[in-house]
């Protein structure tokens, strides 16, 4: 798949989700991948960008993803991304970082959660806690 066809698929895939606050989640897909575009990345890691939540959030299924015509790095830095139920997360942030161009896909997806502008739309709680999370996050990556 070209980064076309791979942008399209995204966003049929999460075509009726919202972020947190209500906003086209397709929005989030495209500010990573643009952000990761941004940083030097190669077209494996911006594909991975615009599919970085698709297992995830079930938008796509895990078999969907390794039967697809892309990139095993593309795969593989998508599969690094998948949060697994239970896991810490220095264990998620541990896999990143064995993974090949993953941590500059999460970098670019840890920039745009952490915007200002877009938690400033959050209710303070819920932007207190997220903060946090981003934070210890890009502790654990470096970042």
């Amino acid at each position: 798949m070209d980064l076309a066809e791979v942008e399209a698929v995204a966003r049929r895939a999460h075509a009726e989700q919202v972020d947190k606050a209500g906003r086209p989640y397709a929005e989030h897909l495209a500010a990573v991948a643009d952000g990761v575009r941004a940083r030097g990345g190669s077209e494996e890691q911006i594909a991975a960008a615009w599919l970085h939540d698709a297992v995830e959030d079930y938008a796509l299924s895990e078999q969907w993803l390794c039967e697809a015509p892309l990139a095993p790095q593309t795969v593989d830095i998508v599969l690094a991304l998948t949060k697994r139920t239970g896991e810490s997360p220095e264990d998620y942030a541990a896999r990143i970082l064995a993974t090949p161009g993953a941590r500059l896909v999460k970098e670019a997806d840890l920039a745009h959660n952490a915007d200002p502008a877009r938690l400033a739309a959050l209710d303070e709680q819920t932007r207190e806690r997220l903060t946090g999370k981003y934070a210890h996050m890009r502790a654990l990556l470096g970042i």
